[in-house]
């Protein structure tokens, strides 16, 4: 319990320090690595907070990651660079299209809010499919980092440090809602949402309030990527974007609190260690993440605390 507690201090530390040690050990490429890696733990440990404590199998999450790259390179394309004004237009764009695609789905549960969420992303999906003007199906170039001032975002070790800031500052908010009353009833509604009801509490504001700031969360990390790959693709909010993201939170840990990180962390790893030996990686990575669900059920994240329950069957998985 006294390692798990301070772990992540350990492993903040460690990712603070690498951009040095790697600058040192003439590793620069590693640095840009691992950046990707953080806004993908970002975006996956957005979908354990509604997967894992809320029970929400939302199988159109991409469509917020994407939604959010999207803004922010369209608005660069329009001449509006600076991150103070295209973030949070982002953010605002990303979190209506969260309330709007909740609004609907959050009225059912089981397979049919799968089905509903994997039909909004698709419908997402071909809407900027079809914006030729930004490209189609080719994707968009951005022309530039987007402006933060005193920073420039176009150094490595500065990008690398403001996603660190951005990745530890929501993992940090996530942890505390989890805490909080709001976090307390966001489980109860999994464990038992009938009784929840029935006890007076506001459930779909509740499901609704957790799943607009999943997606806001999983729109700040598509513009993060956005500004790393500077590049963004329809494929980005494809249903096989929001399918990788489930194997990030399965992987390490389905509402297990650094679980999305973990899983991410490991699925991005071991992706780009395999395909230093073989054009078909896809195979082995396959058998490891097998391996990985057999030997480990409770996640990667579970697995370093044993005694830690896993999470209740919730009325959506029934």
């Amino acid at each position: 319990m006294r390692a798990s507690r301070f772990m992540p201090w350990i492993v903040l530390l460690a990712l603070a320090a690498f951009p040095l040690v790697a600058s040192q050990a003439d590793l620069g490429f590693y640095v840009s690595f691992v950046r990707r890696v953080m806004i993908f733990a970002l975006a996956a440990a957005s979908l354990n907070f509604i997967l894992g404590y809320g029970g929400m199998v939302a199988l159109g999450h991409a469509a917020f990651f994407g939604a959010g790259a999207y803004c922010v390179a369209i608005m660069a394309t329009e001449g509006i660079s600076s991150a103070l004004v295209a973030w949070p237009v982002a953010l605002l764009v990303v979190a209506a299209l969260a309330l709007i695609i909740g609004a609907v789905s959050l009225r059912t549960h089981g397979v049919y809010f799968i089905m509903i969420t994997l039909a909004f992303a698709q419908m997402v999906y071909y809407i900027f499919i079809s914006l030729r003007k930004y490209g189609g199906d080719d994707g968009l170039n951005l022309t530039g980092y987007s402006q933060i001032p005193g920073l420039d975002l176009a150094n490595d070790r500065t990008f690398y440090y403001v996603v660190l800031a951005i990745l530890a500052g929501c993992l940090s908010l996530l942890n505390r809602m989890i805490d909080s009353r709001f976090g307390q009833a966001l489980q109860g509604i999994r464990e038992n949402e009938t009784r929840m009801l029935a006890l007076g509490y506001p459930v779909f504001a509740i499901k609704m309030l957790a799943f607009v700031i999943a997606g806001v969360m999983a729109g700040l990390a598509g513009v993060l990527l956005a500004n790393h790959n500077l590049f963004v693709s329809p494929a980005m909010m494809h249903w096989t974007e929001s399918a990788s993201l489930i194997i990030m939170v399965i992987v390490g840990g389905i509402g297990h609190r650094w679980g999305g990180a973990v899983g991410a962390a490991v699925m991005l790893t071991l992706e780009e260690f395999l395909r230093l030996y073989t054009d078909y990686w896809h195979l082995p990575l396959g058998l490891l993440l097998l391996a990985i669900v057999l030997l480990a059920p409770a996640g990667l994240a579970g697995a370093w605390r044993p005694n830690a329950a896993a999470p209740a069957r919730s009325e959506q998985d029934s």
